[in-house]
């Protein structure tokens, strides 16, 4: 029971806009906390899909540049091992990725990652962006993602919305993209949680 009621107090599992009750980590955490990619600069719009309707409950942005972080605007992803400042979650390893997308992933919602190869100097200024954006406000994901985009290079066609599944239909759009798609048949409760706290300690 004191495991079950660690993982619910680590780990935020809906799949949804919300308002991000969580206080921000401190700078010099955050600085700590960077992680680096081998993997070519690259953007990945990840869409939070309800397996029922095809509407979206989320939209975040992934950032793979000088480091690799997560902008999970009024997102409700929170674990007190990873830092988080602004809506923007840092040391973005393979592990906490997969914790991630495991948090999200259920029997009602699957997730959706459209990665596009980048420069570096495109990936460093949305890097720039997400960290410099601040909190969003409940169901402002889409918006707020859409915004960012539409200033970067290369990007500006995507525009702005509200609707998640309409910035990824539009996203989908753009030269060099890779569309995966991740699924897990649970109910997104405690077994879950507990899922993605082990997925980050791997």
């Amino acid at each position: 029971m004191k495991t079950l009621l660690t993982a619910i107090a680590l780990v935020g599992v809906l799949a949804g806009c919300s308002v991000d009750q969580s206080p921000d980590s401190p700078p010099d955490v955050v600085a700590r906390a960077a992680y680096r990619s081998p993997e070519p600069p690259s953007l990945t719009l990840m869409t939070m899909v309800n397996n029922r309707t095809g509407s979206g409950g989320h939209t975040a942005l992934m950032v793979n540049g000088s480091q690799r972080v997560i902008f999970d605007p009024a997102g409700s992803f929170r674990d007190a091992r990873m830092a988080e400042r602004g809506d923007v979650l840092y040391g973005v390893t393979p592990a906490w990725l997969q914790a991630y997308k495991s948090a999200h992933a259920r029997s009602t919602f699957h997730v959706v990652s459209q990665e596009i190869p980048v420069s570096p100097e495109v990936a460093e200024r949305a890097l720039r962006l997400v960290t410099s954006n601040g909190a969003v406000p409940g169901a402002f994901c889409a918006n707020a993602t859409s915004g960012i985009l539409s200033q970067i290079p290369g990007f500006q066609g995507v525009g702005s919305t509200f609707y998640p599944v309409k910035l990824q239909e539009r996203f989908e759009t753009l030269p060099g993209v890779t569309t995966t798609k991740y699924y897990e048949d649970d109910e997104g409760d405690v077994i879950d949680a507990l899922r993605a706290a082990q997925l980050a300690r791997q």
